[in-house]
Protein backbone atom coordinates (compact mmCIF):
# COMPACT_ATOMS: atom_id res chain seq x y z
CA UNK A 1 0.00 0.00 0.00
CA UNK A 2 2.84 2.41 0.83
CA UNK A 3 4.36 1.82 -2.60
CA UNK A 4 1.00 2.57 -4.22
CA UNK A 5 0.69 5.85 -2.31
CA UNK A 6 4.19 6.93 -3.31
CA UNK A 7 3.47 5.94 -6.92
CA UNK A 8 0.26 8.00 -7.04
CA UNK A 9 1.92 11.03 -5.42
CA UNK A 10 4.77 10.87 -7.95
CA UNK A 11 2.27 10.67 -10.81
CA UNK A 12 0.37 13.67 -9.48
CA UNK A 13 3.54 15.76 -9.24
CA UNK A 14 4.41 14.95 -12.84
CA UNK A 15 0.79 15.63 -13.82
CA UNK A 16 0.90 19.08 -12.18
CA UNK A 17 4.17 19.88 -13.98
CA UNK A 18 2.79 18.79 -17.35
CA UNK A 19 -0.41 20.75 -16.74
CA UNK A 20 1.72 23.86 -16.26
CA UNK A 21 4.04 23.27 -19.20
CA UNK A 22 1.71 21.98 -21.95
CA UNK A 23 -0.60 24.64 -23.35
CA UNK A 24 -3.04 22.06 -24.76
CA UNK A 25 -3.69 20.68 -21.27
CA UNK A 26 -4.39 24.18 -19.96
CA UNK A 27 -6.66 25.19 -22.82
CA UNK A 28 -8.40 21.81 -22.70
CA UNK A 29 -9.04 22.23 -18.95
CA UNK A 30 -7.55 18.78 -18.33
CA UNK A 31 -6.99 18.28 -14.58
CA UNK A 32 -3.59 17.12 -13.36
CA UNK A 33 -5.18 14.01 -11.85
CA UNK A 34 -6.39 12.84 -15.28
CA UNK A 35 -2.93 13.41 -16.78
CA UNK A 36 -1.41 11.48 -13.87
CA UNK A 37 -3.87 8.64 -14.39
CA UNK A 38 -2.90 8.17 -18.03
CA UNK A 39 0.77 8.28 -17.08
CA UNK A 40 0.15 5.55 -14.53
CA UNK A 41 -1.75 3.51 -17.10
CA UNK A 42 1.18 3.79 -19.53
CA UNK A 43 3.69 2.74 -16.87
CA UNK A 44 1.68 -0.27 -15.69
CA UNK A 45 0.95 -1.44 -19.24
CA UNK A 46 4.61 -1.06 -20.25
CA UNK A 47 5.66 -3.42 -17.47
CA UNK A 48 2.93 -5.90 -18.41
CA UNK A 49 3.79 -5.87 -22.11
CA UNK A 50 7.42 -6.56 -21.21
CA UNK A 51 6.30 -9.42 -18.95
CA UNK A 52 7.61 -7.83 -15.80
CA UNK A 53 5.55 -8.14 -12.63
CA UNK A 54 7.22 -5.24 -10.80
CA UNK A 55 4.08 -3.07 -10.95
CA UNK A 56 1.54 -5.81 -10.25
CA UNK A 57 1.51 -5.33 -6.44
CA UNK A 58 0.93 -1.60 -6.96
CA UNK A 59 -1.80 -2.20 -9.54
CA UNK A 60 -3.48 -4.69 -7.20
CA UNK A 61 -3.32 -2.19 -4.33
CA UNK A 62 -4.85 0.56 -6.49
CA UNK A 63 -7.70 -1.65 -7.71
CA UNK A 64 -10.04 -1.10 -4.70
CA UNK A 65 -9.32 2.62 -4.47
CA UNK A 66 -12.07 3.91 -6.83
CA UNK A 67 -14.95 2.19 -5.03
CA UNK A 68 -13.65 3.29 -1.63
CA UNK A 69 -12.91 6.87 -2.66
CA UNK A 70 -16.34 7.26 -4.29
CA UNK A 71 -17.82 6.28 -0.92
CA UNK A 72 -15.71 9.02 0.74
CA UNK A 73 -16.92 11.60 -1.78
CA UNK A 74 -20.56 10.73 -1.16
CA UNK A 75 -20.08 10.68 2.61
CA UNK A 76 -18.94 14.29 2.36
CA UNK A 77 -21.93 15.47 0.33
CA UNK A 78 -24.63 15.69 2.99
CA UNK A 79 -22.16 15.94 5.86
CA UNK A 80 -20.73 19.14 4.39
CA UNK A 81 -24.04 20.52 3.11
CA UNK A 82 -25.00 23.55 5.15
CA UNK A 83 -28.58 24.25 6.17
CA UNK A 84 -28.57 27.26 3.84
CA UNK A 85 -27.78 25.04 0.87
CA UNK A 86 -30.39 22.42 1.79
CA UNK A 87 -33.33 24.81 1.81
CA UNK A 88 -32.78 25.86 -1.79
CA UNK A 89 -31.68 22.60 -3.42
CA UNK A 90 -34.10 20.09 -1.92
CA UNK A 91 -37.24 21.66 -3.34
CA UNK A 92 -37.25 19.63 -6.53
CA UNK A 93 -35.09 16.75 -5.29
CA UNK A 94 -37.70 14.01 -5.67
CA UNK A 95 -38.54 14.97 -9.24
CA UNK A 96 -34.85 15.26 -10.16
CA UNK A 97 -34.15 11.82 -8.73
CA UNK A 98 -37.08 10.28 -10.59
CA UNK A 99 -35.92 11.84 -13.86
CA UNK A 100 -32.41 10.52 -13.28
CA UNK A 101 -33.73 7.04 -12.51
CA UNK A 102 -35.81 7.10 -15.70
CA UNK A 103 -32.77 8.25 -17.69
CA UNK A 104 -30.71 5.28 -16.49
CA UNK A 105 -33.45 2.89 -17.55
CA UNK A 106 -33.60 4.56 -20.98
CA UNK A 107 -29.82 4.31 -21.43
CA UNK A 108 -29.48 0.68 -20.38
CA UNK A 109 -32.70 -0.53 -22.00
CA UNK A 110 -31.59 1.24 -25.15
CA UNK A 111 -28.31 -0.68 -25.12
CA UNK A 112 -30.30 -3.90 -25.02
CA UNK A 113 -32.62 -2.76 -27.81
CA UNK A 114 -29.70 -1.69 -30.03
CA UNK A 115 -28.02 -5.03 -29.41
CA UNK A 116 -31.19 -6.95 -30.23
CA UNK A 117 -31.79 -5.15 -33.52
CA UNK A 118 -28.16 -5.29 -34.67
CA UNK A 119 -27.97 -9.00 -33.82
CA UNK A 120 -31.33 -9.75 -35.42
CA UNK A 121 -30.71 -7.90 -38.68
CA UNK A 122 -26.95 -8.20 -39.12
CA UNK A 123 -24.38 -9.93 -36.92
CA UNK A 124 -26.58 -12.87 -35.93
CA UNK A 125 -27.23 -14.30 -39.38
CA UNK A 126 -23.98 -12.96 -40.86
CA UNK A 127 -21.65 -14.52 -38.26
CA UNK A 128 -23.89 -17.33 -36.98
CA UNK A 129 -24.13 -15.92 -33.47
CA UNK A 130 -26.83 -16.84 -30.92
CA UNK A 131 -29.52 -14.34 -29.99
CA UNK A 132 -27.83 -13.87 -26.62
CA UNK A 133 -24.99 -12.03 -28.39
CA UNK A 134 -27.35 -9.05 -28.36
CA UNK A 135 -26.69 -8.70 -24.61
CA UNK A 136 -22.98 -7.95 -25.13
CA UNK A 137 -23.48 -4.17 -25.24
CA UNK A 138 -25.32 -4.00 -21.91
CA UNK A 139 -23.00 -6.64 -20.44
CA UNK A 140 -19.80 -4.76 -21.26
CA UNK A 141 -20.92 -1.13 -21.30
CA UNK A 142 -23.43 -0.76 -18.47
CA UNK A 143 -22.27 -3.85 -16.61
CA UNK A 144 -18.49 -3.67 -16.83
CA UNK A 145 -15.91 -6.37 -16.24
CA UNK A 146 -17.67 -7.85 -13.20
CA UNK A 147 -20.89 -8.38 -15.12
CA UNK A 148 -18.95 -9.71 -18.10
CA UNK A 149 -17.45 -12.40 -15.87
CA UNK A 150 -20.85 -13.32 -14.42
CA UNK A 151 -22.50 -13.36 -17.84
CA UNK A 152 -19.77 -15.70 -19.05
CA UNK A 153 -21.41 -18.38 -16.92
CA UNK A 154 -24.79 -17.50 -18.40
CA UNK A 155 -23.54 -17.73 -21.98
CA UNK A 156 -22.06 -21.17 -21.26
CA UNK A 157 -25.45 -22.49 -20.16
CA UNK A 158 -26.57 -25.58 -22.08
CA UNK A 159 -29.49 -23.72 -23.65
CA UNK A 160 -27.07 -21.13 -25.12
CA UNK A 161 -23.75 -23.01 -25.38
CA UNK A 162 -21.69 -19.97 -26.35
CA UNK A 163 -18.27 -20.23 -24.74
CA UNK A 164 -16.91 -17.18 -26.57
CA UNK A 165 -19.37 -14.93 -24.71
CA UNK A 166 -17.01 -14.45 -21.77
CA UNK A 167 -14.10 -13.23 -23.91
CA UNK A 168 -16.32 -10.96 -25.98
CA UNK A 169 -17.94 -9.52 -22.86
CA UNK A 170 -14.56 -8.70 -21.34
CA UNK A 171 -13.42 -7.10 -24.60
CA UNK A 172 -16.60 -5.04 -24.78
CA UNK A 173 -16.11 -3.85 -21.19
CA UNK A 174 -12.50 -2.91 -21.88
CA UNK A 175 -13.37 -1.03 -25.07
CA UNK A 176 -16.23 0.74 -23.29
CA UNK A 177 -13.95 1.99 -20.53
CA UNK A 178 -11.43 3.41 -22.97
CA UNK A 179 -14.09 4.90 -25.23
CA UNK A 180 -16.02 6.45 -22.35
CA UNK A 181 -12.97 8.17 -20.91
CA UNK A 182 -11.42 9.42 -24.15
CA UNK A 183 -14.64 10.49 -25.86
CA UNK A 184 -15.96 11.99 -22.63
CA UNK A 185 -13.13 14.54 -22.68
CA UNK A 186 -14.03 15.38 -26.29
CA UNK A 187 -17.70 15.87 -25.40
CA UNK A 188 -16.71 18.15 -22.53
CA UNK A 189 -14.73 20.35 -24.93
CA UNK A 190 -17.72 20.41 -27.27
CA UNK A 191 -20.04 21.39 -24.42
CA UNK A 192 -17.77 24.26 -23.40
CA UNK A 193 -17.60 25.60 -26.95
CA UNK A 194 -21.37 25.33 -27.41
CA UNK A 195 -21.99 27.11 -24.12
CA UNK A 196 -23.72 24.16 -22.45
CA UNK A 197 -21.48 24.43 -19.41
CA UNK A 198 -19.05 26.84 -17.81
CA UNK A 199 -16.01 24.99 -16.49
CA UNK A 200 -14.63 26.86 -13.50
CA UNK A 201 -11.82 26.50 -11.04
CA UNK A 202 -12.56 24.50 -7.91
CA UNK A 203 -12.14 27.72 -5.94
CA UNK A 204 -15.19 29.24 -7.50
CA UNK A 205 -16.21 30.97 -4.31
CA UNK A 206 -13.09 33.12 -4.60
CA UNK A 207 -13.92 35.45 -7.47
CA UNK A 208 -14.90 32.67 -9.91
CA UNK A 209 -16.71 35.04 -12.24
CA UNK A 210 -13.56 36.98 -13.14
CA UNK A 211 -12.32 36.00 -16.61
CA UNK A 212 -8.88 34.43 -16.76
CA UNK A 213 -6.30 34.53 -19.51
CA UNK A 214 -4.41 31.48 -20.70
CA UNK A 215 -1.31 32.34 -18.63
CA UNK A 216 -3.38 32.80 -15.49
CA UNK A 217 -4.70 29.23 -15.36
CA UNK A 218 -1.70 28.07 -13.36
CA UNK A 219 -1.76 30.97 -10.89
CA UNK A 220 -3.86 30.94 -7.72
CA UNK A 221 -6.58 33.55 -7.46
CA UNK A 222 -6.23 36.27 -4.87
CA UNK A 223 -8.06 35.59 -1.63
CA UNK A 224 -11.30 37.38 -0.92
CA UNK A 225 -12.86 38.21 2.40
CA UNK A 226 -15.25 35.28 2.11
CA UNK A 227 -12.47 32.73 1.61
CA UNK A 228 -11.28 30.92 4.76
CA UNK A 229 -7.76 31.78 5.86
CA UNK A 230 -6.58 28.19 5.94
CA UNK A 231 -7.66 24.62 5.45
CA UNK A 232 -9.24 23.14 8.53
CA UNK A 233 -10.04 26.50 10.08
CA UNK A 234 -10.31 26.35 13.83
CA UNK A 235 -13.70 25.03 14.81
CA UNK A 236 -12.04 23.85 17.99
CA UNK A 237 -8.97 24.88 19.96
CA UNK A 238 -5.85 23.46 18.37
CA UNK A 239 -4.55 22.45 21.79
CA UNK A 240 -7.43 19.97 22.05
CA UNK A 241 -7.19 18.38 18.59
CA UNK A 242 -6.01 19.54 15.20
CA UNK A 243 -9.00 21.16 13.41
CA UNK A 244 -8.28 19.28 10.17
CA UNK A 245 -8.17 15.96 12.01
CA UNK A 246 -11.56 16.73 13.53
CA UNK A 247 -13.10 17.04 10.08
CA UNK A 248 -11.48 13.74 9.07
CA UNK A 249 -13.08 12.15 12.12
CA UNK A 250 -16.54 13.36 11.05
CA UNK A 251 -15.95 11.86 7.63
CA UNK A 252 -14.74 8.62 9.16
CA UNK A 253 -17.89 8.43 11.28
CA UNK A 254 -20.01 9.02 8.19
CA UNK A 255 -18.16 6.24 6.37
CA UNK A 256 -18.54 3.93 9.37
CA UNK A 257 -22.26 4.67 9.56
CA UNK A 258 -22.62 3.80 5.88
CA UNK A 259 -20.73 0.54 6.26
CA UNK A 260 -22.84 -0.34 9.30
CA UNK A 261 -26.06 0.37 7.41
CA UNK A 262 -24.92 -1.74 4.47
CA UNK A 263 -24.05 -4.64 6.77
CA UNK A 264 -27.29 -4.31 8.74
CA UNK A 265 -29.49 -4.16 5.66
CA UNK A 266 -27.60 -7.09 4.16
CA UNK A 267 -28.06 -9.13 7.31
CA UNK A 268 -31.81 -8.41 7.41
CA UNK A 269 -32.13 -9.28 3.73
CA UNK A 270 -30.27 -12.53 4.29
CA UNK A 271 -32.52 -13.40 7.22
CA UNK A 272 -35.80 -12.62 5.45
CA UNK A 273 -34.62 -13.69 2.00
CA UNK A 274 -33.92 -17.31 2.88
CA UNK A 275 -37.31 -18.48 1.65
CA UNK A 276 -36.81 -16.69 -1.67
CA UNK A 277 -33.43 -18.30 -2.12
CA UNK A 278 -34.81 -21.72 -1.33
CA UNK A 279 -37.75 -21.27 -3.68
CA UNK A 280 -35.42 -20.18 -6.49
CA UNK A 281 -33.16 -23.14 -5.86
CA UNK A 282 -36.14 -25.50 -5.85
CA UNK A 283 -37.49 -24.32 -9.21
CA UNK A 284 -37.96 -27.24 -11.58
CA UNK A 285 -35.42 -27.31 -14.38
CA UNK A 286 -38.07 -26.56 -16.98
CA UNK A 287 -38.61 -23.15 -15.37
CA UNK A 288 -35.10 -22.12 -16.29
CA UNK A 289 -34.20 -24.36 -19.23
CA UNK A 290 -35.66 -25.57 -22.42
CA UNK A 291 -37.23 -28.97 -21.66
CA UNK A 292 -34.98 -30.92 -23.95
CA UNK A 293 -31.84 -29.54 -22.28
CA UNK A 294 -32.96 -29.67 -18.66
CA UNK A 295 -30.61 -30.96 -16.00
CA UNK A 296 -33.22 -33.48 -14.95
CA UNK A 297 -33.16 -35.21 -18.32
CA UNK A 298 -29.42 -35.01 -18.95
CA UNK A 299 -28.50 -36.09 -15.46
CA UNK A 300 -25.98 -33.24 -15.22
CA UNK A 301 -25.73 -30.86 -12.26
CA UNK A 302 -27.31 -27.42 -12.42
CA UNK A 303 -25.39 -25.05 -14.67
CA UNK A 304 -23.47 -22.05 -13.37
CA UNK A 305 -25.70 -19.82 -15.48
CA UNK A 306 -28.75 -20.95 -13.49
CA UNK A 307 -26.86 -20.14 -10.31
CA UNK A 308 -26.26 -16.60 -11.58
CA UNK A 309 -29.98 -16.16 -12.23
CA UNK A 310 -31.06 -17.68 -8.90
CA UNK A 311 -28.64 -15.55 -6.92
CA UNK A 312 -30.09 -12.37 -8.45
CA UNK A 313 -33.67 -13.33 -7.64
CA UNK A 314 -33.10 -13.28 -3.87
CA UNK A 315 -33.89 -10.31 -1.65
CA UNK A 316 -30.33 -10.35 -0.34
CA UNK A 317 -28.96 -10.00 -3.86
CA UNK A 318 -31.29 -7.11 -4.72
CA UNK A 319 -30.33 -5.15 -1.60
CA UNK A 320 -26.71 -6.23 -1.87
CA UNK A 321 -26.49 -4.76 -5.36
CA UNK A 322 -26.71 -1.26 -3.87
CA UNK A 323 -23.15 0.13 -3.86
CA UNK A 324 -21.50 1.38 -0.68
CA UNK A 325 -21.64 5.03 -1.75
CA UNK A 326 -25.44 5.05 -1.39
CA UNK A 327 -25.12 4.13 2.28
CA UNK A 328 -22.26 6.55 3.03
CA UNK A 329 -24.33 9.35 1.50
CA UNK A 330 -26.91 8.84 4.25
CA UNK A 331 -24.14 8.16 6.76
CA UNK A 332 -22.99 11.75 6.31
CA UNK A 333 -26.53 12.98 6.87
CA UNK A 334 -26.82 10.91 10.06
CA UNK A 335 -23.61 12.38 11.51
CA UNK A 336 -24.75 15.91 10.70
CA UNK A 337 -28.19 15.37 12.23
CA UNK A 338 -26.69 13.88 15.40
CA UNK A 339 -24.33 16.83 15.83
CA UNK A 340 -27.24 19.21 15.25
CA UNK A 341 -29.31 17.37 17.84
CA UNK A 342 -26.66 17.92 20.51
CA UNK A 343 -26.05 21.51 19.44
CA UNK A 344 -22.56 20.92 18.02
CA UNK A 345 -23.16 21.14 14.26
CA UNK A 346 -20.86 24.19 14.24
CA UNK A 347 -17.94 21.79 14.63
CA UNK A 348 -18.40 20.76 11.00
CA UNK A 349 -16.38 22.92 8.65
CA UNK A 350 -18.12 22.63 5.30
CA UNK A 351 -15.19 24.14 3.39
CA UNK A 352 -12.71 21.63 4.78
CA UNK A 353 -15.07 18.73 4.15
CA UNK A 354 -15.35 19.80 0.51
CA UNK A 355 -11.56 20.05 0.28
CA UNK A 356 -11.13 16.51 1.57
CA UNK A 357 -13.78 15.37 -0.89
CA UNK A 358 -11.89 17.07 -3.71
CA UNK A 359 -8.69 15.32 -2.64
CA UNK A 360 -10.52 11.99 -2.74
CA UNK A 361 -11.78 12.81 -6.23
CA UNK A 362 -8.26 13.49 -7.49
CA UNK A 363 -6.96 10.22 -6.04
CA UNK A 364 -9.99 8.39 -7.47
CA UNK A 365 -9.24 9.71 -10.95
CA UNK A 366 -5.61 8.59 -10.82
CA UNK A 367 -6.46 5.10 -9.53
CA UNK A 368 -9.41 4.55 -11.88
CA UNK A 369 -7.49 5.51 -15.02
CA UNK A 370 -4.19 3.85 -14.09
CA UNK A 371 -5.84 0.48 -13.44
CA UNK A 372 -7.88 0.24 -16.65
CA UNK A 373 -7.85 -3.35 -17.86
CA UNK A 374 -6.48 -3.43 -21.41
CA UNK A 375 -5.53 -7.10 -21.49
CA UNK A 376 -8.47 -8.77 -23.26
CA UNK A 377 -8.36 -11.76 -25.58
CA UNK A 378 -9.22 -11.00 -29.22
CA UNK A 379 -12.03 -13.18 -30.55
CA UNK A 380 -14.64 -12.57 -33.23
CA UNK A 381 -13.49 -8.98 -33.49
CA UNK A 382 -15.67 -8.07 -36.49
CA UNK A 383 -19.10 -8.66 -34.90
CA UNK A 384 -17.76 -7.28 -31.65
CA UNK A 385 -16.64 -4.12 -33.43
CA UNK A 386 -20.08 -3.73 -34.99
CA UNK A 387 -21.82 -4.07 -31.63
CA UNK A 388 -19.24 -1.78 -30.03
CA UNK A 389 -19.84 0.99 -32.57
CA UNK A 390 -23.62 0.63 -32.20
CA UNK A 391 -23.39 0.82 -28.41
CA UNK A 392 -21.03 3.80 -28.56
CA UNK A 393 -23.40 5.71 -30.85
CA UNK A 394 -26.34 5.04 -28.53
CA UNK A 395 -24.47 6.10 -25.37
CA UNK A 396 -23.26 9.27 -27.07
CA UNK A 397 -26.77 10.03 -28.35
CA UNK A 398 -28.09 9.68 -24.80
CA UNK A 399 -25.48 12.14 -23.48
CA UNK A 400 -25.66 14.81 -26.17
CA UNK A 401 -29.37 14.69 -27.02
CA UNK A 402 -31.63 12.75 -24.67
CA UNK A 403 -30.00 14.05 -21.49
CA UNK A 404 -30.76 17.61 -22.62
CA UNK A 405 -34.42 16.69 -23.11
CA UNK A 406 -34.99 14.60 -19.96
CA UNK A 407 -32.60 15.53 -17.13
CA UNK A 408 -32.99 18.70 -15.01
CA UNK A 409 -32.03 21.73 -17.10
CA UNK A 410 -29.62 23.24 -14.58
CA UNK A 411 -27.43 20.12 -14.31
CA UNK A 412 -28.18 17.95 -17.30
CA UNK A 413 -24.61 17.81 -18.60
CA UNK A 414 -22.81 16.98 -15.30
CA UNK A 415 -25.44 14.35 -14.54
CA UNK A 416 -25.30 13.12 -18.13
CA UNK A 417 -21.51 12.71 -17.79
CA UNK A 418 -21.90 10.41 -14.78
CA UNK A 419 -24.47 8.38 -16.71
CA UNK A 420 -22.17 8.32 -19.73
CA UNK A 421 -19.33 6.93 -17.63
CA UNK A 422 -21.64 4.39 -16.00
CA UNK A 423 -23.04 3.31 -19.35
CA UNK A 424 -19.58 2.79 -20.88
CA UNK A 425 -17.91 0.91 -18.04
CA UNK A 426 -18.01 2.10 -14.43
CA UNK A 427 -19.38 4.81 -12.18
CA UNK A 428 -15.76 5.74 -11.46
CA UNK A 429 -15.37 6.71 -15.13
CA UNK A 430 -18.36 9.02 -14.77
CA UNK A 431 -16.75 10.71 -11.79
CA UNK A 432 -13.47 11.08 -13.64
CA UNK A 433 -15.37 13.12 -16.22
CA UNK A 434 -17.42 14.96 -13.62
CA UNK A 435 -14.18 16.06 -11.96
CA UNK A 436 -13.42 18.16 -15.04
CA UNK A 437 -16.69 20.13 -15.15
CA UNK A 438 -17.79 20.08 -11.49
CA UNK A 439 -14.71 19.69 -9.28
CA UNK A 440 -16.47 20.74 -6.08
CA UNK A 441 -19.68 18.78 -6.82
CA UNK A 442 -21.72 21.96 -6.58
CA UNK A 443 -24.23 21.02 -9.27
CA UNK A 444 -26.02 18.37 -7.19
CA UNK A 445 -25.63 15.84 -10.01
CA UNK A 446 -23.72 13.37 -7.86
CA UNK A 447 -26.46 13.37 -5.20
CA UNK A 448 -29.19 12.74 -7.77
CA UNK A 449 -27.17 9.86 -9.21
CA UNK A 450 -26.70 8.23 -5.82
CA UNK A 451 -30.33 8.60 -4.74
CA UNK A 452 -31.62 7.21 -8.04
CA UNK A 453 -29.27 4.21 -8.13
CA UNK A 454 -31.63 1.86 -6.21
CA UNK A 455 -34.25 2.39 -8.92
CA UNK A 456 -32.08 0.60 -11.49
CA UNK A 457 -29.07 -1.15 -9.92
CA UNK A 458 -30.82 -4.40 -8.93
CA UNK A 459 -32.49 -4.82 -12.30
CA UNK A 460 -30.36 -3.67 -15.24
CA UNK A 461 -26.69 -3.19 -16.01
CA UNK A 462 -25.79 -6.53 -14.46
CA UNK A 463 -28.93 -7.06 -12.37
CA UNK A 464 -31.61 -9.71 -12.50
CA UNK A 465 -33.09 -8.62 -15.85
CA UNK A 466 -29.67 -8.66 -17.51
CA UNK A 467 -29.07 -12.25 -16.41
CA UNK A 468 -32.63 -13.42 -17.09
CA UNK A 469 -32.84 -12.14 -20.67
CA UNK A 470 -30.56 -14.80 -22.25
CA UNK A 471 -31.74 -17.66 -20.04
CA UNK A 472 -35.48 -17.05 -19.81
CA UNK A 473 -36.30 -15.08 -22.98
CA UNK A 474 -33.72 -15.27 -25.79
CA UNK A 475 -33.11 -19.00 -25.42
CA UNK A 476 -36.87 -19.71 -25.75
CA UNK A 477 -38.39 -17.30 -28.27
CA UNK A 478 -37.38 -15.69 -31.51
CA UNK A 479 -35.27 -12.54 -31.14
CA UNK A 480 -37.91 -10.68 -33.18
CA UNK A 481 -40.43 -10.43 -30.33
CA UNK A 482 -38.19 -9.02 -27.58
CA UNK A 483 -36.64 -6.65 -30.14
CA UNK A 484 -40.05 -5.23 -31.06
CA UNK A 485 -41.52 -5.17 -27.55
CA UNK A 486 -38.50 -3.60 -25.86
CA UNK A 487 -38.15 -1.03 -28.65
CA UNK A 488 -41.76 -0.02 -28.06
CA UNK A 489 -41.16 0.22 -24.32
CA UNK A 490 -38.07 2.33 -24.93
CA UNK A 491 -40.00 4.80 -27.06
CA UNK A 492 -42.67 5.07 -24.36
CA UNK A 493 -40.05 5.79 -21.67
CA UNK A 494 -38.38 8.43 -23.81
CA UNK A 495 -41.70 10.18 -24.45
CA UNK A 496 -42.55 10.08 -20.73
CA UNK A 497 -39.14 11.51 -19.86
CA UNK A 498 -39.41 14.39 -22.32
CA UNK A 499 -42.95 15.23 -21.23
CA UNK A 500 -42.03 15.15 -17.55
CA UNK A 501 -39.25 17.66 -18.22
CA UNK A 502 -41.56 19.98 -20.15
CA UNK A 503 -44.17 19.91 -17.37
CA UNK A 504 -41.78 21.43 -14.84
Amino acid sequence: MLHAIVFVCALLLVGVWLRQQVAWFRLGLIPASLIAGFLGLAVIQWFRWNERDTMEPIASALGPWPSTLIAVVFAAMLLGKSDRDSSSTNRHLVRDVMQQGLMVWIIVLGQTVVGLWVTWLWVGPQFDLPSSASMLIETGFAGGHGTAAAMGDVFKHASIAWDEGLDLGVMMATGGLVYGLVSGIIWIQLAVRLGWIQVESSTEESNADTPRTENEFNEPRPKTQSEPASLGRARIDGSVIDPLLLQIIWLALAMGSGVAMQSGVGWVAEAFGTDSAVQAADLPPTELNTPELSAAETGEPADAGESQLRSRLTLASIVGSFPLFIYTLFGGLIVRLLLRAIGQVRLIDETTIHRISGTSMDLLVVAAVATLNLAAVASLWVPLAILFVAGSIWSTFCLLFLSRKILPAEKWFPLGLINFGMSTGTTATGFVLLRVVDPDLKSGAAEDYALAAPLSAPFVGGGMITVAMPLVVLSRVSIVWPALLLATLLVVLIVLGIRSRRSR
